[in-house]
């Protein structure tokens, strides 16, 4: 035995150790039960390298020691004791292992932060932290530690986390390393049996060792790390059995994705598409986000940095290799690593939604109804995954108003028409009888109904679908082969044009400037009159975006386009020559506030009461 390690030596920290630990104690952790995480994790990591020594190798200390973790406390004294029959470490380890801060350079650190000007969290992972959390909870650390090597010397180290620590001989006989807390006053509650178990069940659950607490025989860690096992494997009840303890949803989940991946990253992840968006009371997901670990040491409990937004209704597990476990679990370092990570989920989530409308259209239809939403909220803000989620809408339509049909049957459907039409209102009932689809019912062209609040949002993006225009059918004619007739021709036909002259006077009359412009149309065929929008104008979904936001800008008037060839008006244009008459500005006004209520835009529709009665008693002479 040398002089160097005959004694107790204290070891001092460099001068800035000190400053450090405030860092790490007082700013990388938001939560301070991570210190038995931290330890619970170390501890794994020397199992897992002593089962490599004793494949490896004959002379192994205590080879029919179990592979595990103890865990004892004593609430009397403040103390807990964590033991493991891992590798253990020599005098030389344990001084470069606990002492990983000052070997690895305070002064660097901090002026890594100084430099990059950024949070010690984005540039602490070189540094290796996890065992000095426990200083935010321990007055002082014992660290008994004997290594697997045969003839190896046992050790102890101290420390207070002040300004040096010791090392000297041990008197452990045991393979592995035992680590004493005293835990300061205000950390009393982690003595407590129920509280560590508490923290290990929510931490370290599918750590792959047993852990005890206390005396009981029973390990605390139970489960199962599901999403490792081979796919292969896993049954589809054993599935839904671990989604209902998971989420405590008694309904099955609508699919899920079970991935094991080795590049670009080493990946585990088991996630699912749940029946209904809506959490109930009794939901063990209270947020969302996926449960994120490395090396199944949970780190986050709601991560939304691994799936974009809109497919925050996944839930599920992921579980990587390349994340160090010797990191903040509450800020994860590499951006890289994730961007990797949430490139491979976000594919798979849309790879799983593809075939569940493939295989099982019905229950595509239940997924559509539930989270449809979410994917035009995908549309508006993620243009690089824009085509493949467009694939994924689901429309219902003017020639079939009881389907939901995707864009892909649409364009089959629609044959050589390089266009798609659609529709915007407030309900499917009120567009069904738009008169902006007169040409399109005579024409038999299609046209999809675009009633929900977040269309207008996602038609500003999509505005092709595989080189097919989406184009809106209260502007657009449909699209013709040249040798059919115009859609909008009628067989009644058309006004005077002096009568037809006095109609648009008095149109303009009696709306004033309630209406841009009064003028005659050849589109409509059944409807009297519709409303478009002035051409160069705000178009009507920037309109309906800025309504949904509260945002204040000024209405444009529109224009009011009129059938020559309606029955209706051509009764009003007979009336025009009655001067005793007084029905004709009665039934300009309703003509025009209908086109209003079918468009969603009537601001009081109640006020037309009034009016209505007249026509009724007009009618009934």
């Amino acid at each position: 035995m040398t002089a160097e390690t005959s004694s107790p030596s204290a070891i001092p920290f460099r001068a800035e150790t000190r400053q450090l630990l405030e860092i790490l104690i007082h700013s990388l952790y938001t939560e301070r039960e991570v210190f038995l995480r931290e330890l619970i994790s170390n501890a794994s990591d020397a199992l897992t390298r002593v089962q490599f020594e004793m494949l490896t190798r004959r002379d192994v200390l205590d080879p029919e020691a179990e592979l595990g973790i103890w865990i004892t406390a004593n609430p009397d004294e403040r103390t807990i004791t964590l033991r493991d029959t891992g590798v253990g470490m020599t005098h030389d380890e344990l001084k470069d292992n606990l002492g990983i801060i000052a070997h690895s350079g305070a002064r660097a650190f901090l002026k890594a932060a100084q430099e990059k000007n950024a949070s010690t969290s984005e540039i602490i992972g070189q540094f290796g932290v996890g065992f000095y959390s426990a200083f935010m909870v321990a007055e002082w650390i014992r660290v008994n530690s004997r290594s697997f090597a045969t003839d190896a010397q046992a050790y102890t180290w101290n420390s207070t986390g002040e300004d040096s620590y010791t090392l000297e001989p041990g008197d452990q006989t045991e393979r592995g390393t035992t680590i004493i807390l005293k835990l300061k006053e205000d950390a009393a509650e982690f003595a407590q049996e129920s509280r560590l178990k508490e923290i290990i069940r929510r931490h370290s659950d599918f750590i792959p060792y047993p852990i005890y607490v206390g005396e009981s025989k029973e390990r605390v860690n139970q489960q199962i790390a599901l999403w490792r096992q081979s796919t292969r494997e896993v049954t589809a009840e054993k599935y839904d059995e671990f989604y209902r303890q998971f989420t405590l949803d008694f309904q099955p989940p609508l699919a899920h994705a079970h991935l094991v991946v080795d590049a670009p990253v080493q990946l585990y992840a088991l996630l699912f598409v749940p029946s209904t968006a809506e959490r109930t009371m009794f939901s063990a997901r209270k947020e969302d986000g996926l449960k994120l670990y490395a090396r199944k040491v949970l780190i986050q409990e709601y991560s939304r940095d691994l799936l974009p937004e809109y497919y925050r209704f996944v839930v599920g597990v992921v579980d990587s290799e390349d994340l160090q476990l010797n990191v903040s679990r509450e800020a994860i370092q590499s951006n890289r690593l994730i961007a990797q990570i949430r490139r491979v989920l976000t594919n798979r989530v849309t790879d799983t939604l593809k075939k569940l409308a493939a295989d099982t259209p019905d229950k595509y239809t239940e997924f559509w109804l539930a989270f449809g939403r979410f994917l035009k909220e995908g549309i508006a803000m993620d243009r690089d995954n824009q085509e493949s989620l467009a694939g994924l809408l689901r429309f219902r339509s003017l020639q079939f108003p009881d389907q939901w049909r995707s864009l892909d049957e649409i364009t089959a459907a629609a044959g050589d028409r390089k266009k798609i039409y659609y529709l915007m209102g407030d309900e499917e009932r009120a567009l069904a009888h738009s008169p902006h689809l007169d040409p399109f019912r005579k024409a038999n062209v299609d046209v999809l109904w675009m009633a929900d609040p977040l269309d207008p949002f996602m038609l500003m993006s999509l505005k092709t679908y595989k080189d097919v225009e989406i184009v809106n059918a209260a502007v657009e004619q449909p699209e013709l082969p040249a040798e059919d007739t115009p859609a909008a021709e009628s067989d009644e036909p058309a006004l005077p044009a002096d009568t037809l002259a006095l109609l648009l006077t008095r149109f303009r009359e009696v709306l004033g400037d309630r209406v841009a412009e009064v003028r005659i149309t050849d589109r409509l065929t059944d409807s009297p009159a519709r409303l478009i929008d002035q051409e160069g104008g705000m178009g009507e979904e920037v309109q309906r975006v800025y309504r949904m936001l509260n945002k204040e800008f000024e209405k444009p008037a529109r224009v009011l386009e009129i059938n020559p060839r309606s029955p209706l008006l051509k009764r009003v244009g007979d009336l025009l020559n009655d001067p005793t008459s007084s029905l004709p500005p009665l039934v300009i006004e309703q003509v025009y506030e209908d086109c209003l209520l079918i468009e969603g835009q009537h601001p009081d529709p109640a006020e037309m009461v009034a009016r209505i009665q007249e026509l009724m008693k007009a009618a009934l002479r």
